[in-house]
């Protein structure tokens, strides 16, 4: 079975078809840091630099795979929406699929698209999938489901012509565990660089990673350790909290750009998910009795749902739907990993108290404290 690769990033849906034994014979990605990491490790294929280029896809490809810009559809974005100049190239992806016909389409992009002017992104994006023959089915999933301390939610969408695409994203479902509260007596992980509107607060993992500044600046989620270090992770570590091999973006490094590996990486599809997605696609499961009911035209988009007997239908399902627990952030932890400054401490602590956000018990003094702590517990 072929992948064609669209908006490939650094290859996060392609390396997780390869585990499943999908071939990739088409890679496709505008950012020349990028194509660098995708050269480096799939040497033997075909990297075009531009979709709107292709004058079709590969004739033999079974599915193609696309985690079109989110720039526009981000809650960090402008929040231009679907026709926005980074996310709008998404377009090209159905102007290819209109000439070839793959039999399925595999997308992904931010939870937040449900949402923003009323979900116009996603009725543009399932609409253009009914006018080409497709029939269609999406579910948001959570990274911390597939066995990484990473809570990152995104919709995966999943478009079939001939297959029934409710049997590759709902033959799947495990009974959620009771998301434990964050405490200071484990991990907390958080945004550092944010503090007045929200931080990100999640117990023994980290929030999503982000693109980093627009000045090449790493900005990591940082962690809340027991022992009272606040640390950043590792470029290795996050390219594992990926579900990368470390060292995965090193051919970035030869782009003259400051850091773009930081940015490749938060802008990557998880690997662990998009194996799982592969594995459904390769063998599809039966469809699970889900609670349902009609999307009517006034509605929000829900978290999953589906289009397959001609009816769009909600469909009441987790984000995680397989037995595949997180472990503890503890065990990404590396020597590695920094020290976040007295002064950015400082900077997070004023900006949390000011915005006045609810926090755990102790954990602001634990963050203040935190400087005392890596000295040593020897105030200077």
């Amino acid at each position: 079975m072929k992948v064609a690769g669209l908006f490939s990033g650094i290859g996060g849906f392609e390396l997780g078809f390869s585990q499943v034994g999908f071939d990739t014979g088409l890679l496709v990605d505008i950012d020349p840091a990028a194509r660098a990491v995708l050269k480096a490790q799939f040497p033997d294929i075909t990297i075009r630099s531009d979709v709107g280029e292709l004058d079709g896809l590969p004739p033999d490809a079974t599915v193609v795979t696309a985690g079109f810009p989110c720039q526009n559809l981000s809650m960090a974005g402008d929040k231009s929406g679907i026709s926005g100049t980074k996310s709008g190239v998404v377009e090209k992806l159905f102007a290819l699929i209109a000439t070839t016909h793959p039999p399925t389409v595999v997308l992904e992009n931010v939870y937040f698209m449900l949402q923003l002017d009323g979900g116009r992104a996603m009725a543009w994006l399932v609409e253009r999938f009914e006018e080409h023959g497709y029939r269609w089915a999406y579910r948001v999933l959570d990274t911390m489901g597939f066995g990484l301390p990473q809570r990152r939610r995104r919709v995966y969408i999943v478009a079939c012509r001939d297959l029934d695409p409710r049997c590759v994203l709902f033959a799947d479902e495990h009974p959620l565990p009771e998301t434990p509260l964050p405490d200071v007596s484990r991990p907390i992980g958080f945004y550092w660089t944010e503090g007045k509107s929200g931080v990100g607060l999640t117990a023994d993992a980290i929030p999503p990673l982000k693109a980093g500044s627009t000045r090449g600046i790493p900005s990591a989620p940082a962690v809340l350790f027991p022992d009272g270090e606040v640390l950043t992770p590792s470029l290795r570590s996050c390219e594992a909290l990926q579900g990368f091999p470390a060292g995965w973006t090193e051919a970035a490094a030869e782009i003259r750009e400051r850091n773009p590996e930081w940015r490749l990486v938060g802008n990557s599809v998880s690997v662990p998910v998009a194996r799982w997605v592969a594995g459904r696609i390769a063998e599809p499961g039966d469809v699970l009795d889900f609670e349902t009911a009609p999307i009517e035209d006034d509605d929000r988009w829900p978290s999953a749902g589906w289009k397959v007997d001609g009816v769009r239908m909600r469909v009441r399902a987790s984000d995680r739907p397989i037995a595949a627990a997180a472990p503890s952030i503890e065990l990404f932890r590396e020597p590695t990993w920094s020290r976040l400054s007295e002064r950015a401490l400082a900077g997070f602590v004023r900006r949390a108290v000011e915005g006045r956000l609810r926090m755990p018990d102790r954990f602001l003094d634990s963050v203040r404290d935190a400087p005392r702590k890596q000295r040593g517990g020897v105030d200077e």
